[in-house]
């Protein structure tokens, strides 16, 4: 027999030799491997595997028919970049011949395209972000935590506790923090949780709270309530009322058991500390801290989420925040599952305060907004600019606006701080004026229409957009990724810088730039990026329009801003339309280029109310979705909805392994381990 030492060293050897076996032999059984794998291998891998992985892409990684699946956004690229004939570089000693590319793209229509059907993705129960921590928290108890912070008129600061001691969640595979599937819940985090929940508690059981206290016990209180005068009865009515809002949905007697019978035959101080700590246990639970940990479903088995998991699907998407009393109403009495109660309730939603949401968070990461922090160098000015953006997104998702009318608008936002990017429309902002003794004051911003600065209108001449876009591949890059959707790889190392203007050399940015980009390498994106960047050169890197009899041109001009007179905003773009202007772009991104925009809109919106990275699965639905919005000229309150009544949005796949995961039901309320 083999000892323990000689069973381990045997099993690791063994494991080493199928490795091994397995980096030689990586072909892969099907379609993929008799026809597609020998053409990557004759004609991609010298330069995408092995020990050249140019643009990120390596073939050598794809070893089993998994990853062929997993992998289906590469694919999607290849198609793209054979049907353009955009590899291999024109310089490459071995081309497919064009039955070869078509082979591959046919094999990716019908392996990705034409045979996938439309599934729901598997039950991954999630840990709220940060943003959705703090909402809950607030909409929970009524107030909200905040840090006492003396600042001065022109700063802003963050002021929730919360989100100043929780760890910033990262984007997940979908591209948004609400993408919480991989974040760890570390000891740190959780110790976190705990002295949020404490800081709620002392606050709620505070005389300033007495109306909040008074809502969640169900009764009203003597105005000399004191928290040690609660009575057991009160205590139980407390934490029956906290549970179910706390947990986002019905908990019944039997599971409060515990918590109930800690609390007989207690009175003052002892019933209050015995009254938090049931508490504070339901806010360390994961059953607070969790979404999804509750939905009771059947083991491998596609079905329909409960009403309680829809409407909690339903507000954390258009809320970023728990479902409120209407919302839960609805739930308990399966009014959520008729289209017409789903959509009253998102009219209603639409309609809060709480919507805003879409805009500061959804809108805010999609876009990228952050980076108009670099536009400015004074937190007001950066304020000013950020908020244009946002509130003309808050406007086309609140007011029933055309989703294509995110490229051109006659509406827009604008205050005392931004008004001269409107020179001719300015009028009809209210005169302001500035308060004695403050330099730079934040105030909201007015509403105007475009009726002589034509020049605006929609997202991408928000100055702001502009402003944190400098220069041509910057705004092509950005238009590119955020509008259109499309997938751009990494720029290649050791890229050259573009050389500086020569006395002897009088060529415009624009043509030292096209010799630049000479290499194939770049060629390939820049055929893209570079005819919509320079169509907006007519903008400065202030976002002010260089055509306005008012423009002042900056003191220190910037490499990649030419002449006035010098500047061609000409282009051609890779599907074959040209244009000489921007208006003339901006009216090729409404017409040929309608649907692509439409169809990124719906897999941003689809992915951020799923919480997860689209799959291939998922086509079948951004298709239907598209189709519907492009030819109903549909609005956004029209792609909430379809998005809402979708099949992966109210259906799900609970698998054998997640299920039993988390169970029992009744562990997840009150872990008394969980807190001190």
């Amino acid at each position: 027999m083999l000892s323990s030492l000689s069973r381990f060293l045997f099993i690791l050897l063994a494991v080493a030799a199928a490795t091994i076996l397995h980096a030689v032999d990586s072909h892969i059984d099907g379609p993929f491997g008799s026809d597609i794998q020998p053409l990557l291998e004759q004609y991609c891998i010298k330069c995408h595997g092995g020990e050249k992985v140019k643009g990120d892409v390596d073939f050598t990684t794809i070893a089993t028919n998994q990853d062929v699946t997993a992998h289906f956004e590469l694919w999607e690229l290849v198609a793209d970049v054979l049907a353009y004939e955009e590899m291999p570089p024109e310089e490459a000693k071995k081309r497919p011949s064009s039955a070869e590319s078509k082979q591959i793209q046919d094999w990716y229509q019908k392996q990705f395209v034409d045979s996938i059907q439309a599934r729901p993705g598997t039950l991954q129960p999630r840990r709220l972000s940060a943003p959705e921590y703090r909402n809950t928290l607030r909409s929970l108890f009524g107030f909200d935590l905040e840090v006492s912070i003396i600042k001065a008129e022109q700063t802003v600061i963050e002021r929730s506790l919360a989100l100043k001691l929780l760890p910033t969640d990262p984007p997940g595979a979908s591209g948004y923090v609400n993408d919480t599937h991989s974040a760890p819940l570390t000891t740190v985090t959780w110790e976190q949780y705990a002295y949020l929940a404490d800081r709620a508690l002392q606050k709620l059981f505070s005389f300033q709270q007495h109306d909040k206290l008074e809502n969640l016990i169900g009764e009203t209180l003597p105005p000399a309530f004191r928290a040690t005068d609660l009575t057991p009865d009160q205590a139980g009515s407390l934490i029956r009322n906290f549970a179910p809002r706390a947990l986002r949905r019905p908990v019944t007697e039997t599971a409060l058991a515990s918590a109930l019978d800690v609390l007989k035959d207690l009175h003052g101080q002892s019933l209050l500390d015995a009254t938090k700590n049931e508490l504070k246990a339901l806010l360390v639970s994961p059953g607070f801290i969790y979404r999804g940990l509750l939905f009771d479903g059947e083991p491998d088995k596609q079905q329909a989420v409960d009403s309680y998991e829809l409407a909690e699907r339903l507000s954390y998407f258009l809320w970023e925040d728990m479902p409120d009393e209407t919302l839960s109403k609805s739930a308990a009495s399966g009014g959520l599952k008729d289209r017409q109660v789903l959509v009253a309730q998102i009219d209603r939603m639409l309609a809060s305060p709480k919507s805003r949401t879409l805009s500061e968070s959804f809108a805010h990461q999609w876009f990228s907004l952050t980076d108009i922090d670099d536009a400015a160098s004074d937190a007001t000015t950066r304020e000013a600019l950020r908020s244009q953006a946002l509130d003309f997104l808050n406007y086309l998702f609140t007011e029933d606006r055309p989703v294509i009318e995110l490229i051109d608008s006659k509406t827009a936002f604008a205050n005392y701080l931004t008004a001269s990017f409107y020179p001719k429309d300015k009028a009809q902002l209210k005169k302001y004026n500035k308060p004695k003794g403050i330099e730079r004051q934040l105030v909201p911003n007015q509403r105007i229409a475009l009726e002589h600065n034509t020049e605006r209108g929609g997202l991408l001449t928000i100055p702001g957009i502009l402003a944190m876009n400098r220069g041509p591949v910057l705004r092509g890059t950005w238009m590119l990724r955020k509008i259109l959707g499309e997938r751009l790889g990494e720029p290649p190392a050791n890229v050259p810088a573009i050389e500086a203007k020569t006395p002897d050399a009088d060529l415009t940015f624009r043509e030292r730039f096209d010799q630049h980009r000479s290499d194939s390498t770049c060629a390939r994106c820049h055929d893209r990026i570079d005819p919509l960047g320079f169509a907006m050169q007519h903008y400065d890197d202030s976002g002010a329009y260089k055509l306005s009899p008012s423009y002042k041109a900056p003191r220190k001009k910037k490499a990649h801003d030419d002449d006035l007179e010098s500047l061609d905003t000409s282009g051609q773009l890779p599907s074959g339309e040209t244009f000489e202007t921007f208006e003339e772009l901006k009216s090729i991104l409404l017409s040929a280029k309608r649907g692509d925009i439409i169809r990124n809109a719906v897999e941003q919106v689809l992915a951020y109310a799923l919480c997860r990275k689209l799959d291939p699965f998922d086509r079948p639905t951004v298709d239907a979705i598209t189709q519907t919005i492009d030819e109903t000229n549909g609005t956004w309150r029209d792609l909430f909805i379809e998005v809402s009544q979708s099949l992966p949005f109210q259906e799900t796949y609970v698998s054998a392994s997640s299920l039993s995961s988390t169970q029992p039901k009744a562990a997840l309320l009150v872990p008394k381990q969980s807190h001190r």
